[in-house]
């Protein structure tokens, strides 16, 4: 596959075995990857991982898992959230990582290819971790190291405008933890300081909390890699309806029009959050991607019309879930920050539990995991 392609013209369904070890995610790098229930898997994992980590014997336990495997962060693209939530998670499983977060500091500015680097990386580290400017180019290196006597799994960081499939995993189990029953009833974290002495709930997503539910995707939506992603995980939930608000020009693209349309998911499309907002669920807000731009062509978008005001807050529903993937800056106005809707500070956190949960499947600790929390942190 051309590295610089996206993967879009082949069905999911052709691409997913390549990615997968039995039946489960080796290489993440479509959301299409996982199904409801290894969703719902890993919202329970995560839950396990943070109530463990609650304690300084459950932190020193969980650092014991993979403390034998290396991983290796190969950032080029500028990041903050998703760089540090990745190493948080490293840290928290155990496992000690590398960086590579400029070319100018690899062997590339030799000559060296793109493809080489990561041959050469693969050879040191158990696990690469990436985040590119190119479309399909962490798909294209999982089909490059599957071809490799030493196979080792790939994590996408971040593929150009294709998907994010990992923000899609914390962003639907901020949703789940946000929609589902109050977190003490089903699972409560246990609280820093405290033993494994203390005990909980284990964590359950046995309903589906979204069916019903409207959930808005406002903004960039056609250039948004998150919101690609997080479409795909959400039409595994019967019943949920979604709303894409958009200026015309950066509307969600039509390959998830269909996919959600052969899905049976109700869609609508829109271009005024106002007219919306008190019909919401979730608000899903994204900033203008202009930094894809060619020519400057979003300067001329208005786009407040696809912003998130303190005078819209007379509108909301009572347990609304406003969601950001950050950075921002000014669609979501930062006098909201304080209210129960808000649930972007929320998403940051949940992303380290979830990348460490998923970093666990991928190497099958996740049982061991799960056997530490039933024997000390429930009834």
């Amino acid at each position: 596959m051309d590295k610089a392609t996206p993967a879009g013209g082949r069905e999911s369904a052709e691409r997913v075995p390549a990615l997968n070890r039995n039946d489960k995610p080796f290489h993440v790098v479509l959301a299409q990857q996982f199904d409801r229930q290894a969703i719902e898997e890993l919202c329970q994992l995560a839950d396990m991982i943070r109530a463990i980590g609650g304690s300084r014997q459950g932190t020193q336990f969980l650092r014991t898992m993979l403390s034998h495997r290396r991983a290796m962060l190969y950032f080029i693209q500028p990041s903050t959230r998703t760089f540090l939530s990745f190493t948080a998670a490293c840290q928290v499983i155990g496992m000690p990582y590398n960086e590579v977060r400029d070319r100018s500091t690899s062997s590339e500015v030799k000559g060296e290819s793109e493809d080489d680097t990561i041959r050469v990386l693969s050879q040191y580290f158990d696990l690469i971790i990436m985040r590119h400017p190119a479309e399909g180019f962490a798909e294209h290196v999982a089909h490059m190291l599957n071809e490799m006597p030493r196979t080792i799994p790939v994590i996408n960081g971040g593929s150009g405008k294709d998907q994010h499939p990992t923000q899609a995993l914390l962003d639907i189990y901020t949703l789940l933890r946000a929609f589902r029953e109050p977190f003490g009833s089903s699972g409560a974290e246990t609280p820093h300081g405290s033993t494994p002495s203390a005990r909980a709930v284990a964590p359950r997503y046995t309903q589906n909390p979204f069916a019903g539910k409207t959930i808005a995707f406002v903004g960039d939506l056609k250039r948004g890699r998150t919101v690609r992603s997080l479409t795909y995980l959400l039409c595994r939930y019967p019943g949920v309806r979604l709303l894409f608000v958009a200026p015309p020009e950066l509307q969600i693209g039509e390959d998830i029009l269909e996919y959600m349309s052969h899905r049976g998911i109700e869609t609508q499309l829109g271009d005024d959050l106002r007219a919306h907002v008190g019909e919401c669920d979730g608000i899903y807000m994204t900033r203008l991607q202009d930094e894809w731009d060619v020519a400057g062509e979003s300067k001329a978008i208005d786009y407040d019309r696809y912003s998130l005001t303190r005078d819209m807050a007379k509108d909301f529903k009572p347990n609304l879930a406003i969601l950001h993937p950050l950075p921002r800056r000014h669609e979501v106005d930062q006098s909201l920050d304080s209210l129960p809707h808000a649930k972007y500070w929320d998403q940051v956190h949940n992303g380290m539990w979830m990348r460490a949960a998923l970093i666990a499947s991928i190497f099958n600790v996740d049982v061991a995991i799960r056997d530490h929390y039933h024997a000390y942190y429930t009834f």
